[in-house]
């Protein structure tokens, strides 16, 4: 029984020739090739895949514009496929705001020089992932309008603070969470698997459109309120109470679950440090990286949330949470930010109570 049914989109004869052969190597059905949009819109209809690759890049329509037609008239799991320089990581985010379910690099030697083996391995089980996903685009996608912020240097250290962890779709959900938290929130932790110059603009795409600042973490950053600290792509990034602050440490090392950064090094690292000053939230994402930690951080007296089935583009990793019992609460995204707050409230009602 062959695989989902996969369309290819791209302007290189060569590339659509590689994929088509190595993906219908790894089992997938590779139903057809495009050149571009024009032929894709056609195909789709014909052939009705289940997934499809996209190249951003391609005549007569960017990809881009082509990607927003489709999730607009007929959604479906895309694929981006695309070199992620620095500079086309701004296009990458806005695809993945647009409705992608994924994007993968393809590497600036090209496909013949660079994209072999593994990788060829590897973009074939992301699109198996991909096709049984739920390909969503955020519905609050108004124009917001520049907000002058204090600077976290201005602001106090956290007593409380926030984990989160995502994988595929977590950009956009980490978007709508963040968006609805106030300027004055208790400091948030953020693991986002991407990689590492995706980072930085990620972060720096959040800061305007959040209240709270966001930025990449560095070592030595104090977690402090009003604060968002996103680890950085290819370090794993943990928290350490030092001198009554709390701290982050960004490093290397080997990778966990085959990520750097990943959410179960932070999480492990938030519950020995923070332990019931914390709250952990799990979010969509293939694989099970982050659900031992928060696991652990329920155990160190952590409140745990797992965003739902429903919800969630790829139902892994909060589904893997909620299987050995490590999420307290089970959540809709609609509704994860108003958890995190009424669980920080309940937090600091206790340790009020507990000084009184």
């Amino acid at each position: 029984m062959k695989g989902p049914k996969v369309l290819i989109v791209d302007d290189s004869a060569v590339v659509r020739g590689i994929l088509s052969k190595a993906l219908t190597e790894a089992g997938l059905d590779v139903v057809g090739v495009a050149a571009d949009p024009f032929v894709a819109r056609d195909l789709i209809l014909l052939k009705k895949p289940d997934v499809l690759t996209l190249d951003l890049e391609m005549p007569r329509m960017d990809g881009l514009t082509f990607l927003d037609r489709l999730m607009t008239h007929y959604p479906m799991p895309v694929v981006v496929l695309s070199s992620l320089t620095e500079a086309r990581s701004e296009m990458a985010l806005k695809a993945l705001e647009l409705g992608a379910v994924d994007v993968v690099d393809k590497p600036s030697g090209g496909l013949t020089e660079g994209f072999g083996g593994d990788p060829l391995k590897t973009l074939a089980e992301r699109l198996g992932v991909a096709a049984q996903s739920r390909p969503r685009r955020r519905s609050n996608q108004q124009v917001k309008s520049e907000k002058v912020k204090s600077r976290a240097s201005s602001r106090p250290g956290s007593e409380r603070l926030v984990a989160i962890g995502a994988s595929t779709g977590g950009t956009e959900a980490l978007t709508e969470i963040l968006e609805a938290l106030p300027a004055e929130h208790p400091g948030v932790l953020v693991v986002q698997h991407m990689p590492a110059f995706f980072t930085k603009s990620f972060a720096e795409r959040l800061d305007r459109s959040c209240p709270m600042e966001v930025r990449e973490a560095r070592t030595g950053d104090e977690v402090k309120d009003g604060l968002v600290l996103l680890a950085p792509g290819d370090h794993h990034m943990t928290l350490k109470h030092k001198a009554r602050r709390y701290i982050v440490e960004c490093r290397q090392g080997p990778p966990v679950h085959h990520v750097r950064p990943s959410v179960d090094v932070l999480f492990h690292s938030v519950a020995q440090a923070a332990g019931p000053a914390a709250v952990g939230v799990i979010l969509t994402g293939m694989g099970k990286d982050g659900a031992e930690g928060l696991l652990a951080m329920r155990q160190a007296g952590a409140w745990t949330l797992a965003q739902d089935e429903e919800s969630s583009v790829v139902y892994g990793m909060p589904k893997t949470a909620k299987e050995i019992g490590a999420a307290s609460q089970v959540v809709p995204l609609n509704r994860m930010a108003e958890a995190i707050q009424v669980r920080l409230q309940k937090i600091t009602g206790r340790a009020q109570a507990a000084e009184r």
